[in-house]
C-alpha cells in the first residue's frame, strides 16, 4: 500500500484517510485485505501512531474496514469498489481541474451543481 504525504494536501490524518479510502473504493485494496498495523504505518509515514489509529477508527465508522483483535485491520467485505469507468472519469476530471488550477472545494461545487 503506497501512501504519500505532502505539506499542501491537508492534515496527515486527512491525507491518509483519503488515500486509503481511495484505494478501497477503486478496488486497489480488496475485501478482506489486511492493512498495515497502526505502528507500522505510522513509522512508514513518520506520523504519530494516534494519527493512524484515528484514521482507522474513522474508516471503521464508514464501514470500509474492520478491526479484530489478533486479526488486525482489514478491508470490510461489505466495502464495494466503484466501476473502472467511474474511476477513469474521476481521474480525467482531477487532471483537468489541476491543469486549470481549481481547488477541491471549487470542483465539489461544480459536481454538486451538475448532479
Amino acid at each position: 500500500m503506497i501512501i504519500t504525504l505532502s505539506t499542501t494536501g491537508g492534515t496527515p490524518a486527512e491525507q491518509i484517510h483519503d488515500q486509503i479510502r481511495g484505494l478501497i473504493t477503486t478496488g486497489a485494496l480488496a475485501a478482506n485485505e489486511r492493512l498495515p498495523s497502526v505502528r507500522q504505518l505510522a513509522a512508514d509515514l513518520r506520523v504519530a501512531p494516534g494519527t493512524v489509529a484515528k484514521v482507522y477508527k474513522q474508516l471503521e465508522e464508514e464501514q470500509l474496514v474492520e478491526t479484530r483483535i489478533g486479526a488486525g485491520t482489514r478491508v470490510s467485505p461489505h466495502a464495494t469498489a466503484i466501476s473502472k469507468d467511474v474511476s477513469r472519469a474521476a481521474r480525467k476530471l482531477i487532471d483537468t481541474c489541476k491543469r486549470d488550477n481549481l481547488e477541491l472545494s471549487e470542483v465539489l461545487q461544480v459536481i454538486r451543481a451538475t448532479w
